[in-house]
């Protein structure tokens, strides 16, 4: 018998991001439609609801108009700032050249989009949500799924809180809890741990590509007031990745409050392990474009995550018996639109409508075979079936002929003469080559003015786990981290790590160790993703750890 309580919903969503809290809205507000009672519960893991968002953000409204139309006039913080100007700048180490705009497709233009923290964004969306009568768990995180005996899925447990580092139970010990639901929808973000077992579980993605990801590190800047134009939005590719063969690219946008949110995305499909996606943000601020810019000015914040690049082909099966997939932990970001909040919200407003006509009509607990039939006839699909071939044919064709075969594919879609190929991708961690194949790079010591080292970062993201709880980061097998990477890559989880976690000391006395660091996570998940033998196991830590960002 277990010693965990448990409470009935109707529906669980995991994860109070976009995706979820769309979700949430949509359910309650298709229940008040009706006159129906339908009881809705999020589980957060982060200590608050945005403690854990991140990202640039440039957000298409489209899914916040059909959700909530008065959103503008409301107080929704994203109001404060529309995209007023759009460049796109190709960098050589010293020098730009700014891509015309007449160039680019018209949808990656930002017409209509605004700028802001999708944190606060989450904040607000919460507000209405609760509002409407959807109860909200901060700090709680969904550690386990549980299933009926059918197989089906029955909802998820959170985990047990208080339990030390060595498994034992500590004074303030509290078991987890289990939430049953006839339908729980996982809107955990890329990579999300519960979604991975459900994905191998109920082997969803049979007829998918792999999912690929980029990592990207931000950092928020106070400017000079000189310097600071509202609503003006920035990308840039080439230099510094281009020195390396890798892909990515770069934001600059200037947000409310004389800030600019500014950040690097990397690919994570690069080849040597000497590569540092940190270092080479660091290394990208110094451009003299980019230094002008923040020279004068103060560094107030950083975070880093992963974020899905497969797009259409990568996207697995939607639904599983008891549940859904939304939001980014099916996939939905467009890649050169460098955008997904607006998709993954419409995912999660298409499987609120499957998930409330089934629980209506008596069939609850069946796979919702509406929402995956609604998504092949959205606009939704459409989008992102005009940019399926961009990533692959970047990472093709390196970052400069790629751009450009991938613009020519963009604008035939737009007038509508479709590819007749989808290309493939090839997992993020088949793609490391040999130490000895390749030259370690040399990255330059930070200034701590303009470029930063890792742990000074971690601080300004104010992460923060107890020490004495188990190791969030498991390794399936101790001994690949010296036995087989160490040699091999030189093990590169010391570098691509954006928070400092992993170490191998003790090399220079002939006695290596690899030394995990989970105090710092920032959750990122990009160890998870990019481990060459796919050791590193990313789990929930205990509720409430972990970065809690303050207007990311």
């Amino acid at each position: 018998m277990s010693e965990r309580e448990s409470m009935p919903y109707d529906v669980v969503i995991v994860g109070a991001g976009p995706a979820g809290l769309a979700a949430a809205i949509r359910l309650k507000q298709l229940a008040a439609e009706s006159g129906a009672e339908l009881s809705v519960c999020v589980l957060e893991k982060g200590s608050e609801v945005g403690a854990h968002i991140l990202s640039g953000a440039v957000i298409d409204p489209r899914t916040l108009d059909e959700l909530l139309p008065d959103w503008r006039e409301d107080g929704c913080p994203l109001a404060e700032v529309p995209v007023t100007e759009n460049l796109h700048w190709v960098l050589s180490k010293k020098s730009k050249v700014n891509l015309p705009h007449l160039w680019t497709p018209p949808f990656l233009h930002n017409k209509g989009t605004y700028t802001g923290s999708l944190a606060n964004l989450c904040r607000w969306l919460a507000g209405k949500a609760e509002e409407l009568g959807v109860e909200i768990f901060p700090g709680f995180a969904a550690a386990e799924v549980l299933f009926n005996d059918d197989g089906s899925v029955k909802g998820v447990a959170t985990g047990d809180m208080g339990v030390a580092r060595d498994g034992t139970r500590k004074p303030d010990y509290q078991p987890g809890l289990e939430l049953h639901a006839k339908y729980t929808f996982l809107a955990e973000g890329a990579r999300g741990h519960l979604t991975k077992e459900l994905i191998r579980t109920f082997d969803l993605a049979a007829d998918s590509d792999p999912q690929v990801y980029g990592l990207g590190i931000k950092e928020l800047w106070d400017i000079a007031p000189d310097k600071h134009v509202p609503g003006k939005v920035v990308h840039t590719q080439g230099w510094p990745l281009s020195e390396t063969g890798s892909n990515g690219g770069g934001w600059i946008y200037h947000q409310a409050n004389g800030q600019v949110s500014i950040g690097f995305v990397t690919w994570l499909n690069y080849s040597n392990p000497y590569l540092s996606p940190f270092h080479e943000m660091q290394r990208w601020k110094t451009h003299p474009a980019v230094a002008e810019l923040l020279e004068g000015g103060k560094r107030v914040s950083y975070g880093a995550r992963a974020i899905n690049d497969g797009g259409l082909q990568s996207i697995p099966k939607l639904v599983f018996p008891g549940g859904a997939l939304i939001g980014c932990s099916a996939g939905f970001l467009n890649v050169p639109r460098i955008k997904g909040t607006h998709t993954a919200m419409k995912s999660a407003t298409m499987a609120a409508e499957a998930a409330f006509a089934a629980i209506q009509a008596g069939r609850a607990g069946d796979e919702l075979a509406a929402y995956p039939a609604a998504f092949e006839t959205s606009w939704v699909r459409e989008e992102l079936s005009v940019v399926r071939n961009v990533v692959p044919l970047v990472k093709k064709f390196g970052d400069f002929v790629g751009s450009g075969l991938s613009g020519i594919t963009m604008w035939l879609e737009h007038f509508g003469l479709k590819m007749p190929f989808t290309l493939r991708h090839k997992p993020d961690h088949e793609t490391l080559w040999r130490k000895d194949m390749v030259k370690p790079i040399d990255y330059p010591k930070p200034d701590g003015v303009l470029t930063f080292d890792r742990l000074s970062s971690v601080f300004l993201s104010n992460t923060n786990h107890e020490e004495d709880q188990p190791v969030h980061l498991t390794l399936r097998d101790p001994d690949i981290p010296i036995a087989y990477d160490l040699p091999m890559f030189d093990e590169p989880a010391q570098r691509y790590c954006p928070a400092g976690v992993y170490e191998v000391v003790s090399q220079d006395t002939g006695d290596p160790k690899f030394v995990i660091n989970a105090q710092n996570c920032v959750h990122c998940k990009t160890c998870d993703i990019k481990d060459p033998t796919q050791n590193i196991n990313w789990v929930v830590p205990e509720g409430g750890g972990g970065p809690n960002y303050p207007n990311m």
